[in-house]
């Protein structure tokens, strides 16, 4: 620590009004405990660089009985689990079974590619997967009008979140994107490719690439403060060189060896058979943790650094920040506030 430096208290750093009333509003989520779950081994689409279909998990038998996904749900109803992030390959192709885990523990959230409208009356957050405009989604996800059929399904649904992946090939196209949803009253935030295990091809992010996304994320999240959920300490973690665990070490069980607390403890991930193995567990299965710059890990392993955070007003406020961003994105209901930093400052080191 360089001779001079204040050293703030807890105490201090949260006697600022703002950024009590902030770590007031966040801290009352703390009880979310999450799972996740592949709801279906099939999709209706198929798109290059696809966790799912990379690894063991996409041969897991299909088990498509109501009644075990109830049976399932309520043990871990028991063991603590609070919040549900639905995956696979496409849930919505098994509407029935998503509506099972909801009248169990409803709070949760689904990714989906939104060509299939999900019913109503599940009511998760809705997270619909955008890689550009229609003519790149063509291209990568061999989907055509994609964009436009994913706008007209989820049409004035306050489920409904886009999360625009970055890649080196469609930053250009992402203001574009971003002001049509927009125009259509919607949400959007944004995530990061990250590779799959062994992907060696055009999707993977460069330096230079990571540096023209900050630079469009940071232009978007100033001109559409209304329609992007983020922040620019969201913008910091997710486009550094260095990935989310060697930023931050990652708490998921696959590279977190301790079961004494935290995720290391209570989070598993069910593949379709409702099976799962520790060693796998994590929020993308099968991506390479080097090259992980995902916004599903972000929201548990940044959120969980929170006392490396604590060391001075502005640090913490854009911890706030990150944490506010996450439980927007996330929780059905949760409204984000205005950003409290809006300067990029470095991640602090775990020393």
């Amino acid at each position: 620590m360089s001779a001079g430096k204040k050293i703030y208290k807890f105490s201090d750093i949260i006697a600022d009004p703002a950024i009590r009333e902030r770590w007031e509003k966040v801290r009352r989520y703390f009880f979310l405990r999450e799972s996740t779950y592949d709801m279906s081994n099939r999709c209706n689409i198929r798109c290059e660089g696809c966790y799912y279909f990379t690894g063991e998990k996409q041969f897991a038998a299909e088990n498509s009985d109501e009644k075990s996904w109830r049976q399932l749900l309520q043990s871990e109803k028991k063991r603590g689990i609070t919040f549900v992030v639905l995956a696979g390959a496409e849930p919505s192709l098994v509407p029935a079974l998503c509506r099972a885990c909801y009248d169990v523990i409803p709070l949760g959230t689904i990714a989906s590619n939104g060509l299939k409208p999900i019913p109503e009356e599940i009511d998760y957050q809705i997270h619909i997967s955008v890689w550009g405009n229609d003519e790149t989604s063509l291209a990568i996800r061999r989907a055509p009008d994609m964009l436009a059929r994913q706008m007209e399904n989820y049409r004035d649904d306050g489920r409904a979140i886009f999360v625009y992946t970055f890649t080196p090939e469609n930053i250009d196209e992402a203001r574009g994107v971003t002001r049509m949803l927009a125009d259509y009253g919607q949400k959007i935030t944004f995530n990061m490719f990250s590779a799959p295990v062994g992907y060696s091809g055009h999707l993977r992010h460069t330096g230079k690439s990571l540096e023209k996304t900050r630079q469009v994320m940071g232009e978007l999240l100033f001109e559409y403060p209304q329609t992007v959920l983020f922040s620019p300490y969201n913008i910091v973690a997710h486009t550094n060189e260095r990935g989310l665990h060697d930023l931050f070490s990652c708490s998921y069980p696959r590279m977190n060896p301790s079961t004494d607390i935290g995720l290391g403890r209570s989070f598993r991930q069910y593949r379709t058979d409702l099976q799962w193995d520790r060693a796998a567990a994590c929020c993308v299965p099968d991506t390479d943790c080097d090259d992980c710059r995902h916004y599903a890990a972000g929201s548990a392993v940044v959120t969980a650094r929170m006392y490396r955070h604590a060391t001075d007003p502005e640090t913490f406020s854009a911890w706030l920040d990150y944490v506010d961003t996450y439980l927007a994105v996330w929780v059905r209901g949760y409204q984000k506030g205005s950003n409290l930093c809006n300067t990029f400052i470095n991640p602090p080191s775990s020393i």
